[in-house]
């Protein structure tokens, strides 16, 4: 058995949060290659501010070797980041000391554990400036909806459907999940996953062999750090073929792309905008649009395949321009009203609150004949 893990973290970028510089990815891809003995192979991307591992070992899921490896491949990013005095130094990396597994210290924690294929195809997706529930709509999409993906309707593995874990992310005693099949409990699962502030796909496993076949990081900063620390930019390992959707019907929802919390603070809905592999692409119009990258391997013997990017096609230029312009005219067309930024429970702005407080002296309470004015209850 082999486990695919795909680890993030924000520790650092030039120019606010746009972009780790060369020295900070190249600190980090350094201490994997100095000191990654525990890896079968590994590939590093970053999506925006955010640094992505990729890596390909036999330790099993939540593997304190290979956590551990990860956590101090961030902490030597962050020390050069220090250096160069960029933004957000260390910013994911919530707790001053390792503790067994990354999960519960800041960054974004994807593993799946595969018995390999003889031939294993997947995609990893990063995201930047958005929310652990972005994957939901693309997800069920992919795997719940036969308008979109035709292999749902082919009598094979495919056709006898999936389950779905979804984890209540508002549930801080424990992790809360529960387990969900479709197509018989289609309709209960997108009423959970219509909430992506609370609710988020973990992962999903074909109800033909058991396997699993996609897995996303979930969690949220804020539950760690007790504050914003930034958004948590999730990601996820999808693997395709055969028993799985094809990379086609995976990609496919991003055609249209959704909209989901994030941008600026944090705060407001965008765009899922697909992005390019170059480092071009960054969050550059309101802190955003929201970012998704898509890379696409073949798992052989351990080893990675040279990565393509699906975006990267020029079809992709027609969407990501449909998209630019949707993100611009929604922004300036709804400012910070009404959906154009998150409900107040889900607001990042670490004053919002306090600025809602500060006026409730001058709050006044009539009765509600118009004529006679009493004071507010301080409760």
């Amino acid at each position: 058995m082999r486990t695919l893990s795909c680890i993030k973290a924000d520790v650092g970028s030039n120019a606010g949060h746009l972009r780790p510089t060369d020295e900070v990815v190249d600190a980090v891809a350094s201490h994997l290659e100095r000191e990654g003995d525990v890896l079968d192979d590994y590939w590093v991307f970053t999506v925006g501010d955010d640094i992505d591992l990729l890596m390909s070992h036999r330790e099993g899921e939540d593997a304190e070797r290979v956590h551990q490896l990860a956590w101090d491949a961030f902490e030597a990013g962050t020390a050069v980041a220090e250096k160069q005095g960029l933004y957000g130094a260390g910013q994911d990396l919530l707790k001053d000391a390792f503790a067994g597994n990354v999960r519960g210290l800041g960054p974004g924690v994807a593993e799946l554990t595969l018995e390999e294929r003889e031939s294993e195809p997947f995609l990893v997706f990063g995201a930047d400036k958005t929310e652990p529930g972005a994957f939901n709509q693309p997800l069920y999409t992919t795997f719940a909806d036969p308008r979109y993906t035709g292999g749902l309707l082919l009598k094979d593995t495919i056709h006898e459907g999936f389950t779905f874990e979804v984890m209540d992310l508002d549930h801080t005693g424990g992790e809360r999940v529960v387990e969900l099949d479709v197509p018989e409990d289609s309709w209960r699962l997108l009423a959970l996953l219509m909430e992506p502030h609370r609710f988020a796909i973990r992962k999903i496993r074909s109800r033909a062999t058991g396997a699993t076949v996609a897995a996303v990081s979930t969690q949220r900063l804020h539950n760690i750090a007790g504050e914003y620390v930034g958004k948590d930019d999730p990601v996820a390992i999808v693997r395709t073929q055969k028993d799985f959707p094809s990379p086609g019907e995976v990609v496919q929802p991003y055609g249209t792309p959704p909209y989901v919390a994030g941008a600026m603070r944090g705060s407001h809905h965008g765009v899922f905008y697909p992005v390019r592999s170059d480092e071009r692409e960054i969050p550059s119009y309101y802190d955003g649009p929201p970012l998704v990258k898509a890379v696409g391997m073949v798992l052989n013997d351990g080893r990675f395949s040279r990565p393509v990017y699906p975006f990267d096609a020029t079809f992709w230029d027609a969407v990501r321009e449909d998209a630019a312009r949707e993100f611009r005219e929604f922004r300036e067309r709804q400012g910070s009203f009404g959906p154009g930024t998150v409900e107040s429970e889900e607001l990042e702005y670490g004053g919002w609150a306090d600025v809602v407080d500060s006026l409730d002296d001058r709050f006044e309470v009539t009765a509600s004949d118009g004529t006679e004015t009493v004071e507010a209850d301080d409760d």
